[in-house]
């Protein structure tokens, strides 16, 4: 059996919702073995967030949970009680990571900071993932997705001129920040790894994305050097021209497309109009009081296609315009069966499900769906009998105490 890239990486996972858990699942299905340490009773606040299978709110049913903590091991501990702590104590000796996403003052509070931490096990590496970073003024502001979107000026370039600002779409911003901290704590495990020393990794959720390499940057660097506010577009005016720009319905759903004046001409070829005609009767691209005439020519083409026909005629006019998916096109779609994409997964409570599989492929940095989502507390025998010797008598009393 080919061991994984990570297999000899041992993580305690301290993080809830979304950011952190995508960091730490990334180094477990790159083959760390990662615990998720969950507060006894209710564990990781992700359980009771839905999607949840067959619209039944089980804290082992949710869509969210399942995706997000695949091949972890699930211990209870309640890092309130001084034994909970001298337990955790016990574990970081044996932990190479700690990734953390609790609030600045949460960790040292507890007296789990890592100046106290590394004098147990001076090569650890502790990530901490909060909203906005463990130091300044706003380190104890509580934040969403919505905050971060906002401040972050992502808010302030989207949507209609004459309307109010429009946050994106639900949490693409925290799974990248989960990614980020990923990166940046495999950064710091190659340097404990090599010199022997600890790291403290600070991953602040707002500066990931105030500083994210996008579009984004580039109108902070038009600010730095000019000035100058990057203006809201108008979405329906956005390809600069009366060529389609957006989304359209088709004969079975919709597609994208964005067209520019210098695709002209490949436009007409996909709809099957010559450029003469095009030119005769649209001699002026920027008349935008002519751009409902021809919106209603490319609607009456994609009316009499599928989505999949539009994509294919697209491709072979070279013009960017594709299929909107649903989530069964995607899991369907021949390209990423081929390429074995998806992966199914048995779940004890939830049963078989399918799962998106390697964010990037290498033979010699293997993939790979070990185990599926834990139950809470699934692995308490397993971890505290083999690392610590308690009987099932005294972990009993534990669970008693409100200890694990």
């Amino acid at each position: 059996m080919v061991e994984q890239a990570l297999s000899d990486v041992k993580v305690l996972d301290l993080t809830w919702y979304i950011a952190g858990p995508y960091c730490t699942k990334l180094l477990a299905d790159y083959g760390a073995e990662v615990t998720k340490v969950e507060r006894p009773g209710t564990g990781d606040p992700a359980r009771h967030l839905g999607p949840f299978l067959g619209d039944d709110p089980h804290p082992e049913r949710s869509g969210l949970f399942l995706h997000l903590n695949t091949n972890k091991q699930s211990v209870t501990l309640n890092l309130k009680t001084e034994m909970g702590r001298y337990i955790f104590s016990e574990l970081v000796k044996d932990a190479d990571i700690l990734v953390e996403s609790f609030s600045p003052r949460v960790m040292p509070g507890l007296g789990l900071d890592y100046s106290t931490l590394e004098k147990i096990n001076p090569k650890l590496v502790m990530t901490y993932i909060s909203n906005f970073g463990q130091t300044g003024p706003y380190r104890d502001f509580k934040a969403s997705e919505l905050t971060i979107d906002a401040m972050g000026h992502t808010m302030i370039t989207h949507g209609l001129p004459d309307r109010e600002p429009l946050k994106r779409g639900e949490n693409c911003l925290l799974y990248q920040a989960g990614l980020i901290a990923a990166v940046a704590t495999m950064g710091a495990f190659l340097v404990s790894r090599q010199q022997g020393i600890g790291q403290q990794v600070d991953v602040s959720l707002m500066e990931t994305q105030a500083g994210n390499v996008d579009y984004r940057l580039q109108n902070l660097v038009c600010y730095s050097y000019s000035g100058y506010e990057t203006p809201r577009v108008d979405i329906r005016l956005a390809g600069l021209s009366i060529l389609p720009y957006g989304v359209y319905p088709c004969k079975d759903g919709a597609v994208q497309f964005i067209f520019h004046p210098p695709w002209r001409a490949r436009f007409c070829q996909m709809v099957g109009m010559s450029e003469a005609e095009f030119k005769e009767r649209f001699p002026d691209e920027l008349d935008f009081s002519r751009k409902d005439e021809l919106t209603a020519i490319f609607l009456n083409w994609t009316m009499q296609r599928t989505k999949l026909e539009v994509m294919r005629e697209a491709q072979a006019a070279r013009c960017p315009g594709t299929a909107v998916y649903t989530p069964g096109d995607l899991v369907h779609d021949p390209h990423f069966q081929g390429r074995e994409f998806w992966v199914d997964l048995e779940h004890p409570v939830a049963g078989k499900l399918t799962y998106p599989g390697a964010p990037f492929d290498s033979e010699q940095i293997p993939w790979k769906v070990r185990l599926p989502a834990p139950l809470l507390g699934q692995h308490n025998r397993e971890v505290y009998y083999q690392k610590f010797g308690y009987r099932q008598d005294e972990l009993i009393r534990l669970r008693e105490m409100g200890v694990i």
